[in-house]
């Protein structure tokens, strides 16, 4: 049998974990390189969380720009501190934000790699352990498009999996370097954080009591979490309150087709796979359910996992199970950790956000973890048993063994290039690519301070591709969390609703005075029946849709005298026009 040294002091050992070490790292840059192909493919292209979480930090570059927008000033307040200094910081040597959010991915990729392959040596003592865990997570990582968004939750990956491995070496000061970072750019992972650290509190074999060994560390690690987490307790966003659930439940944006969708009658989909209330990773959901006549046990990292305690616990038969440390306890207990604070944000709900944060990213760990174990182990017993069939010298052997885990680390490596992930191809990014250059260079042109009003879909694009605001924002700007934000939008938006299919020009006028209105951008299509019943925007303000009458609008009657220019299927209308209309 082969003897696993729990330590690498030899030349030897210490070229082998570079080499897979270096291994790791190269293939999380090849899952890296279609997402930096895409995002640099055109002048026009942005991640699309990044619209919302990204577009208002050129501030940091103009301070002129986005004045006394609403939109810009929600999401950089609802940015965490650390967040928004990285980007002003860069912003202050003359990098563009949004450029700056499309280099970000491939560098947090590399440390949660790094990270991930030093947890699984930490499991077991082994390079390619390590190696399997961080190839595990890359593929997990990719199939959702977090990191690659560069927004505040992009940074849970290298920060959590930081946090972990300086729990699991006890490495006190850069643990807490890391919990005051996690607070800085992702707090809802400092909840996870200290949920471990009071967990790893206690022992309790042969009854509850203090676990001494771990008081030390646990006990600074709470400090820091609580003194990092304090001023968020105290201070209140000025868009507050936050909403209920109370208040929730009867608004059409927290229904089945509305855009934070929440509140579903299936139990699988509320509490398993919805992208809000469900614990589950939605790409997991996806996965079940699409393309897969095995369901959820078509996933193999999932039936990797569910075989890692069944290894453990017949170790005497799988030779590498007798090599796996303690330390492996560590998943059992942030599982526990993050369906504790699933439950509780539930119970709350919307005071902790949602409760798929507390277990779609540590789920996605745990599974790369524990199936990064599982898989080095059981490759062993097989290597094992087809070496034992057949004796061989040492040479064929060892040529044997190199190609047959090359073969299996190529299709491991290659597996989730034959997935479809709700209907994305893998790596998923999310990119946006803007079809209307010239659309975006006219407002671009314009002065910094217009107001734009649309209803289209494109007008989501302007704040990113032309740097103009705009009133109002469709799925992603009309956010439902806090209450005194969402009146504000809902109003605007419903005000805008009525105002460009109403019948009376006044109405029109007074609604661009109200809202200081420079320009109206609407589409070829936008005052026909069809367009409305198309255009998700309407579906959320259904009360106010109904009552729209397109085919009477006055502001279709002006449209002809008011254009300023006509780009393809949009017509730009100039408000000063509008207001001198008769």
């Amino acid at each position: 049998m082969m003897h696993l040294p729990n330590r690498l002091p030899l030349k030897s050992d210490r070229s082998r974990l570079i080499f897979w070490l270096g291994l790791s790292l190269l293939m999380s840059l090849v899952y890296c390189i279609p997402a930096l192909i895409t995002a640099f493919s055109n002048e026009y292209v942005i991640q699309d969380d990044a619209r919302q979480h990204v577009f208002w930090a050129r501030r940091f570059l103009d301070p002129q720009l986005f004045p006394n927008d609403l939109i810009a000033d929600y999401f950089q307040s609802a940015a965490p501190d650390g967040y928004a200094t990285l980007y002003r910081f860069f912003a202050g040597i003359g990098i563009d934000p949004v450029f700056l959010s499309k280099l970000l991915p491939p560098v947090l990729a590399l440390i949660s790699t790094a990270f991930a392959f030093g947890i699984g040596m930490q499991f077991l003592p082994l390079p390619i352990a390590g190696f399997a865990c961080a190839l595990l997570l890359n593929q997990n990582l990719w199939m959702r498009d977090d990191i690659v968004s560069s927004t505040p939750v992009a940074f849970i990956y290298p920060l959590f999996l930081a946090f972990l491995y300086f729990l699991l070496r006890r490495s006190l000061i850069p643990l807490i370097i890391v919990i005051v970072l996690q607070g800085l750019f992702y707090p809802q992972s400092v909840f996870l954080s200290a949920g471990l650290l009071f967990i790893r509190l206690w022992q309790f074999r042969g009854g509850i009591g203090l676990n001494r060994s771990h008081l030390r560390l646990s006990i600074a690690g709470l400090i820091a979490a609580f003194l990092i987490l304090l001023p968020y307790a105290l201070q209140s966003s000025p868009y507050s309150p936050i909403i209920t659930a109370d208040q929730a439940r009867p608004l059409p944006a927290f229904s089945e087709t509305g855009w934070s969708k929440f509140f579903v009658n299936h139990f699988t989909d509320f509490w398993l796979c919805g992208k809000r209330s469900g614990m589950m990773p939605t790409e997991w959901c996806d996965l079940a359910r699409e393309g897969n006549a095995l369901g959820w046990l078509g996933i193999p990292q999932l039936w990797l996992v569910v075989s890692l305690p069944l290894l453990l616990k017949f170790r005497n038969r799988f030779p590498f199970a007798n090599q796996v440390r303690s330390q492996i306890v560590l998943l059992p207990q942030l599982l526990i950790v993050s369906l504790g604070w699933f439950l509780l944000a539930h119970l709350v709900l919307f005071r902790l956000h949602l409760p798929n944060r507390y277990t779609e990213h540590s789920f996605r760990m745990i599974a790369a973890l524990a199936a990064g174990v599982a898989i080095v182990i059981l490759w062993d017993s097989l290597m094992r048993v087809l070496l034992a069939r057949k004796p061989m010298n040492s040479r064929v052997q060892a040529a044997v063994v190199s190609g047959l885990s090359v073969l299996a680390t190529g299709l491991l490596f290659l597996y989730p290039y034959t997935l479809r992930i709700d209907s994305d191809a893998f790596p998923v990014t999310g990119y946006i690519t803007g079809e209307f250059p010239e659309l975006y260079r006219f407002f671009q042109q314009q002065p910094k301070e217009i107001q734009i009003a649309s209803l289209s879909a494109e007008a989501n694009q302007l704040p990113s591709f032309a740097q103009r605001s705009i009133l109002v924002g469709g799925e992603g700007y009309l956010l439902p969390y806090h209450v005194q934000y969402f009146e504000e939008m809902s109003q605007r938006t419903t005000d805008l609703m009525q105002a460009q299919y109403s019948p009376d020009l006044n109405q029109v006028k007074n609604f661009i005075q109200k809202y200081d209105v420079d320009f109206w951008l609407v589409e070829r299509s936008s005052f026909e029946p069809k367009y409305l019943e198309e255009n998700s925007i309407f579906r959320q303000f259904p009360a106010v849709s109904q009552q729209l009458q397109p085919g009477n609008a006055a502001l279709q009657q002006t449209a002809r005298a008011c254009t300023k220019a006509r780009i393809r299927r949009f017509r730009i209308l100039d408000a000063n026009c509008i207001q001198q209309q008769s």
